[in-house]
């Protein structure tokens, strides 16, 4: 991926976001080093990682539309127990025994949540009322409700099985919380699972692949910026 000249003036960058990161860690980091106006399409959670969409300048018009396209995930889910985040970001609790079941019967779960979904989004989500996000509410043991969201899973695979976890690819709308995906996937087992990685593969036509490091970034700048 080639520095575009002129951040000031518009560009996008895909960045491969670092795992305990958060996304505005990554748009500070750029922020500070180009003094572009920036923002992101798309956030991911800390232990995600994987492609995130920055734009700067005249670009950041594009967040909005960039945001709204079919997304791709690949990671694994660990069965077996629950937690409050629905990911690793708190601890395991609920633990259940394990079926034994191969990759075939696994599928067959996955293919319950395929096509056009109503999806609950974890109560630890940056989603607000009356203009907090409510994973400070949820931290503070305020009762949290959320509404039901109508959402779409092109795509649902099971790519590895290696009991208690499970490698998947997931295709689906934005809007789609694959922590819940992976606590309802687990209801339906009926022992419990929550979200043990996430990598975001692909936004769009915009691939992981194309994606360069934060670190990889900002010395190509400081190269380009001296020798400009």
């Amino acid at each position: 991926m080639s520095l575009p000249n002129n951040y000031q003036e518009g560009a996008v960058l895909l960045i491969n976001k670092p795992l305990t990161w958060t996304s505005f860690d990554v748009v500070r980091k750029i922020r500070n080093t180009t003094k572009a106006k920036i923002g992101h399409a798309g956030t991911l959670d800390p232990l995600a990682t994987g492609l995130l969409i920055c734009c700067t300048g005249k670009m950041t018009k594009k967040i909005n539309e960039y945001q709204a396209q079919e997304k791709e995930y690949t990671g694994t889910f660990t069965l077996g127990a629950t937690t409050p985040t629905y990911d690793l970001e708190s601890t395991p609790e609920n633990h259940q025994p394990v079926p034994e079941l191969d990759k075939a019967a696994l599928q067959a779960y996955a293919d319950r949540f395929t096509g056009e979904l109503q999806q609950l989004p974890p109560i630890h989500s940056a989603i607000k009322q009356n203009g907090k996000p409510i994973y400070h509410l949820a931290r503070k043991g305020v009762d949290v409700k959320v509404e039901p969201r109508n959402i779409t899973i092109y795509a649902f695979e099971i790519t590895e099985v290696a009991l208690p976890i499970v490698h998947f690819r997931v295709q689906c709308s934005t809007g789609t919380y694959i922590r819940s995906l992976a606590h309802d996937f687990g209801a339906a087992i009926g022992c419990g699972a929550h979200l043990s990685s996430l990598c975001r593969t692909r936004i769009g036509l915009f691939k992981l692949e194309d994606a360069m490091e934060v670190t990889d970034f900002i010395e190509q700048y400081k190269q380009a910026h001296q020798n400009g």
